[in-house]
């Protein structure tokens, strides 16, 4: 550890040791949420808020059952620095007259939810309410897939991109740019041009990897780069070793690009904004992987488990609180439950914990607790039984974004045994071979609310009363 890092680290210690006086006396729950692109981060957080705001749709939220929040409401987020959630104007979008979803999330943003709660307790009714602050830090799932290239040497990132990039998932998305990757010589001398073109076809490999519904698509700032566009950060690429590593040589500059990226990108993130996070939410669109393939699915899991390694799970004691927090909790769920029948969620729950097994292992062995569920921020489907070939299924219906127009879907059933899709996936599978699981996408439904109700959802009061329960 060098000096500037050890300055660092002292000065996070005084700027929380701050934070911990001022919240002896009115607590702070962080909540990060994050997920993978078309995951629903925006309509998630929407939905939270829209139902702590109007709470007759939380019955499993403890806290609201029990009649101890007596009232909620928005504030100033503590950081100046950071730009806003925009709730109000996602809150329209997914409410007016024509409803549609919001923008997804591009850049971090945060937003303050207060509650003034009432104890619980034998002495509860000798203590005054308490007002409890939600800070919602909302971030792009692809920046957390950058925090495990903290501990990688630019070598061993790109052995393991390269490798990754040549594997039968990838091999056709990354062919233009292994080509041009395998026509550059690492050894020659740096020359900006054919680094701009080799960094293009290469983050042009990421953005076609995600489209086609891939996961593990890093370095996420080369996804969503925002003000750093067209940087010398963000103009480099994988390239083979050679046997000298030379300064001014295309290898020798990108590598030293790749050690910026971290030290100017990547470390900042962590040190700004997710080392203060001590509650966490991941939301993973799982069905839609399901939807692409085995391959998908495999890639999805292999992502997840990687980015766990970027948390500090465990449990905080009043040091830890001090010098450095840790996420206590996290949670794991796959969004989207209203495009399966109820009678289905069990399974789709029991997807994700199995998918997200040697993750969750290596969180509970450090403390921290973890659970995954099955949700929908907003239920924009109804369930239907429709008859087909003389069998009744159990359906959803709902407005299909292609048309406008109303109509049911029945996606498959999904097995009750996790392993019958994640054996294949691990095997490499080119597709499922005993179903076809098809997913629609549905537009948000008109919505006509009772006052006092929120926006309707499944398990939603359930996901909070796991992440922050205990402290209201």
């Amino acid at each position: 550890m060098g000096i500037a890092d050890i300055t660092d680290t002292i000065l996070r210690a005084v700027e929380d040791a701050a934070d911990g006086v001022n919240e002896m006396f009115e607590p702070v729950v962080r909540l990060g949420v994050t997920g993978l692109s078309r995951s629903g981060k925006t309509v998630f957080i929407t939905s939270l808020v829209a139902n702590l705001l109007d709470r007759g749709r939380m019955p499993g939220l403890l806290a609201v059952s029990d009649g101890r929040i007596q009232s909620a409401f928005l504030q100033p987020q503590p950081d100046d620095t950071v730009p806003r959630f925009e709730y109000e104007t996602h809150l329209a979008a997914l409410t007016g007259p024509e409803p549609h979803w919001p923008q997804s999330t591009r850049s971090i943003s945060q937003l303050r939810l207060s509650l003034r709660v009432r104890p619980s307790g034998m002495l509860s009714g000798m203590r005054a309410p308490q007002t409890i602050h939600i800070d919602i830090v909302d971030y792009p799932g692809e920046w957390l897939l950058d925090l495990p290239l903290l501990s990688q040497s630019y070598a061993e990132w790109s052995e393991t991109t390269l490798t990754q990039a040549r594997a039968s998932a990838r091999a056709s998305l990354a062919e233009v740019w292994l080509a041009r990757s395998e026509g550059s010589d690492p050894s020659a001398p740096f020359d900006e041009v054919a680094a701009q073109a080799l960094a293009g076809a290469f983050t042009d490999y990421l953005r076609v990897s995600r489209e086609s519904g891939l996961s593990g698509c890093a370095p996420g700032r080369f996804l969503l780069p925002g003000e750093l566009d067209g940087s010398p950060v963000l103009t480099f690429a994988p390239l083979p070793r050679p046997d000298k590593v030379r300064s001014k040589t295309l290898y020798g500059e990108f590598e030293r690009r790749f050690e910026s990226y971290k030290a100017k990108v990547v470390k900042p993130f962590f040190r700004e904004h997710f080392a203060k996070i001590d509650r966490q939410i991941v939301l993973v669109d799982a069905l839609g992987a399901i939807h692409v393939g085995p391959q998908a699915v495999e890639d999805l899991r292999v992502a997840m488990s990687d980015v766990l390694t970027a948390f500090r799970p465990g449990r905080n004691s009043w040091l830890s609180r001090i010098l450095r927090k840790r996420v206590e909790k996290i949670l794991f769920v796959a969004t989207k439950a209203d495009y399966l029948h109820h009678t289905q969620h069990p399974q789709l729950s029991a997807l994700i914990k199995a998918m997200l097994r040697d993750a969750k292992d290596r969180a509970d062995f450090k403390g921290a607790k973890t659970d995954a569920m099955a949700i929908a921020s907003l239920r924009a489907t109804v369930e239907k039984t429709v008859t087909h070939a003389g069998q009744e299924l159990h359906a959803v219906q709902g407005i299909l974004a292609s048309t406008g127009k109303q109509a049911a879907m029945y996606a498959g059933d999904l097995p009750d045994d996790p392993a019958h899709l994640l054996v294949p996936a691990r095997k490499g599978a080119p597709q499922w071979l005993d179903a076809d699981f098809e997913i629609m996408r549905f537009d948000p439904p008109v919505l006509s609310r009772r006052d006092g109700d929120g926006l309707p959802h499944i398990r939603l009061d359930k996901a909070l009363q796991f992440l922050i329960g205990d402290r209201l």
